[in-house]
């Protein structure tokens, strides 16, 4: 009992994953998502959001299931986005240098001191309907909507997707807001193979005059998660709370102009259309899934104010191999020693000046 309450819970529970969906396999299966990163495309009326996942386990395929606010139309992205954008929001590398040593320095120690600082909501006439279903380079997609968790759940089950039972109380706050649902089967390329590395990209664009994206899922995990995003639009964005995690961090926060930088983006200048741009990297952890109460809504900043994370290596100044503060102290003492010296030998060397001559008074008459 212990192993299978083990194995129910990794069906949805992924070591680290983005949290915007719920994967699940079979009862004598295991998977686990070790990363699933996510961009997030937004120009005030559509949404785009292209998700990578590296999965491994002895799965021959799995089931992913994200709600989403609208009817999204579905496609495969481009891998090179991903790493452009890792590329791009790197943090950078700093070297500060300062004066007077420090514990870890000559003649205290000896060791350097590195720090870090750091569309219309559809409705649904039947419990279920089924909008198309398609086949994606690995993914066998299917567009669903509902009304009733407890159909979709059936519908689901039909297909060849087995679900816990408590994912169809995480599901029915969706289907109360008349939401959508992308139900995606990872298959291996060579059937029979287990499920392992990084899949090909998945693309959702759905209408949307709100940026929020789903994580309300994630509160069935039994691991700590966290959340990795690239958001694209026109300000500097932030999440309106924490809904349940820690304090999301900003980890980059600039302009880009994809359309002049086109060349050096090439998949970035794709997916924005060529436009101008603000990214903004935000990291966020989740130590209580459980305590996960709602998806992410996503709001503009005050201000577009530029960060990037940095990493400072503290180096004491030096002139060649000598301190600097010690060639300081040094030239102190000099000065402090010759100037005195200096003073007396000016008064040995300053010439004597002849008094002036004695000239007798002229005679009487």
């Amino acid at each position: 009992m212990v192993l299978a309450a083990l194995q129910l819970g990794s069906l949805i529970a992924p070591a680290y994953a983005c949290g915007c969906g719920a994967m699940v396999v079979d009862r004598d299966s295991t998977v686990a998502v070790d990363r699933e990163t996510s961009v997030i495309d937004w120009d005030g009326s559509t949404e785009e959001i292209v998700m990578q996942l590296t999965v491994r386990g002895n799965a021959p395929d799995a089931a992913w299931i994200m709600p989403v606010p609208h009817r999204a139309s579905v496609g495969l992205g481009d891998a090179s986005l991903f790493s452009e954008l890792d590329t791009l929001t790197a943090p950078v590398h700093e070297t500060r240098h300062y004066f007077w040593p420090r514990a870890d320095d000559w003649p205290f120690g000896g060791s350097d001191n590195v720090s870090g600082d750091g569309a219309a909501r559809p409705s649904a006439a039947a419990p279920v309907g089924v909008v198309d279903r398609e086949r994606l380079g690995p993914f066998d997609v299917a567009r669903l909507t509902a009304t009733d968790p407890t159909a979709l759940e059936g519908w689901l089950s039909e297909n060849g997707f087995e679900l816990p039972d408590r994912l169809s109380t995480a599901l029915r706050p969706y289907v109360e807001q008349k939401w959508e649902y992308v139900a995606v089967r990872l298959a291996p390329e060579e059937k029979g193979d287990p499920l392992l590395g990084r899949l090909d990209p998945l693309r959702l664009r759905f209408a949307g005059d709100e940026l929020v994206y789903p994580m309300r899922l994630s509160r069935l995990a039994t691991t700590p998660q966290s959340l990795g995003l690239y958001v694209l639009a026109a300000h500097r964005m932030e999440p309106r709370g924490t809904i349940g995690g820690q304090r999301p961090e900003v980890t980059y926060a600039g302009r880009v102009d994809t359309g002049r930088d086109s060349d050096e983006h090439p998949a970035l200048a794709a997916l924005t259309g060529r436009k101008p741009v603000f990214v903004t990297a935000i990291d966020q952890s989740f130590p209580r899934p459980e305590l996960i109460d709602g998806d992410h809504e996503l709001r503009a900043t005050a201000a577009d104010t530029p960060y990037r994370t940095t990493y400072y290596r503290d180096e004491l100044l030096t002139v060649g191999p000598v301190p600097a503060w010690l060639l300081s102290l040094l030239g102190g003492v000099a000065v402090a020693v010759a100037a005195p010296l200096l003073v007396l030998l000016a008064r040995r060397r300053r010439p004597v000046v002849p008094p002036p001559p004695v000239t007798a008074p002229p005679p009487l008459r």
